[in-house]
C-alpha cells in the first residue's frame, strides 16, 4: 500500500468544523449519544492520536480520544483544524506506514492504523457535516479507501468501531456505502 492523501479529507472536515456555529453544539449527531460538541471533542482527540500512531510516538496519558464535549479547548475551531492539517502531514511522509504503531491503546500495522485514520476522519466528517447541515465531499480516493476498510467487517458489531451495518444499494454514491457500512443512516437528518 502507497501513502493516503489525506489533504482533501482533513480540508473539508476543518471547513466543517469552522462552519458549527455555537448554537449547534448541543445538538444530535448521526453518533448515538453523541452531540455536536462530544462529536467536535472526538476529532479534536483523533486527531493528535492518529497523528502520534504516524509518527509512532506515544499519546500523552495513553488511553483512547474522548468523546465528552464538555471538554473541548477555548479555540477549538483552529486547534482541530490545526490538528487534522498536521495529521494529514504526518501521513504523507511513507514512514509512517511502517512497522506497528499504537493507535489509542490498540497495536497495529502502520498501513492499517492509516486506514483506521482515514475511516475516522471521512466517517466522522461525515456525521457533523449532517448534523450542521454542511455540504461534505472529502474527495473520492479519501471515501473509497475508507469504504474497502469498512467492508472487511462483517455482520453486526457489539458498538466496537462501527454500528450494525444499514442495508444501502450497491448503486448508491460511495459516501452513502460507507454510511451505511459503517452503522449510519444514509438519510439522516437532525
Amino acid at each position: 500500500m502507497g501513502t493516503l492523501d489525506f489533504g482533501p479529507a482533513t480540508t473539508t472536515v476543518a471547513r466543517i468544523v469552522s462552519g458549527v456555529r455555537d448554537d449547534q453544539l448541543a445538538d444530535p449527531t448521526p453518533c448515538p449519544a453523541m452531540t455536536v460538541a462530544d462529536l467536535l471533542d472526538h476529532l479534536h482527540g483523533l486527531s493528535l492520536a492518529f497523528t502520534l500512531a504516524a509518527r509512532k510516538e506515544p499519546i500523552p496519558g495513553g488511553g483512547a480520544p474522548s468523546a465528552d464535549g464538555a471538554r473541548l479547548p477555548d479555540g477549538w475551531r483552529e486547534e482541530v483544524g490545526g490538528r487534522l492539517a498536521a495529521l494529514a502531514a504526518a501521513w504523507a511522509d511513507p514512514a509512517a506506514y511502517d512497522g506497528l504503531t499504537m493507535a489509542g491503546p490498540v497495536e497495529m500495522p502502520g498501513e492499517i492504523a492509516a486506514l483506521v485514520a482515514i475511516d475516522e476522519v471521512v466517517v466522522h466528517g461525515w456525521d457533523l457535516s449532517r448534523a450542521t447541515g454542511q455540504d461534505y465531499d472529502p474527495g473520492e480516493s479519501a471515501v473509497l479507501a475508507a469504504l474497502g476498510f469498512a467492508q472487511t467487517f462483517d455482520g453486526p458489531t457489539d458498538g466496537g468501531l462501527f454500528g450494525p451495518p444499514v442495508a444501502v444499494p450497491d448503486d448508491a454514491p460511495a459516501l452513502d456505502r460507507l454510511a451505511g457500512a459503517t452503522g449510519r443512516d444514509p438519510a439522516w437528518r437532525p
